[in-house]
């Protein structure tokens, strides 16, 4: 395992050093968690799953690690930005990248592809495919422990909770 982090480290070593891309910790993705946060943790699952099955780890790693170089606060309407954020920061961060990076076109695909099914367009590799399932596990994932952390933080949410429990069990 740790040849693997170390592997890993390597591949996006000038992504992660870029200036650029650390401004992505200066944006909130969800809830708590940076966009840095949120890239570099999609793209560790994206190189562990494509290296085991054998397919372009260092591209869907690569690319894993810039799909949302977008560089705003998606919540807000700002710099003239037009459309719904879903639909529109694949090709920004795909814009982003391409001025900072050279990347190949399963690389360009696989950022552009990586919101399907949410945008018809879908991912032309089973990297892409890899890339959007890991980024949907990993938003839900980042997203179910803030709210249950702040649901059960509340305590008429906890009493409420192990009312509900009692009653499943005893049905």
């Amino acid at each position: 395992m740790e040849n693997n982090e170390e592997e890993f480290k390597m591949l996006i070593h000038d992504l992660i050093e870029n200036e650029t891309v650390q401004q992505m910790k200066n944006y909130r993705q969800h809830f708590e968690t940076t966009c840095f946060e949120h890239c570099y943790t999609v793209a560790y699952y994206v190189f562990l799953i494509c290296k085991k099955y054998h397919l372009d780890y260092i591209s869907a790693t690569r690319a894993a690690m810039l799909h949302d170089l977008f560089l705003y606060d998606w919540r807000k309407r700002e710099n003239g930005r037009k459309g719904f954020h879903a639909f529109t920061h694949g090709k920004t961060a795909c814009d982003n990248a391409c001025k900072l990076f050279v990347l190949n076109d399963k690389e360009k695909n696989m950022i552009l592809t990586h919101m399907w099914p949410v945008t018809l367009k879908c991912p032309k590799s089973p990297e892409g495919f890899v890339l959007t399932a890991v980024d949907k596990y990993c938003a839900l994932s980042e997203s179910f422990c803030i709210l249950k952390t702040r649901l059960f933080s509340k305590r008429q949410f906890r009493y409420a909770y192990l009312l509900f429990s009692l009653l499943i069990i005893t049905v």
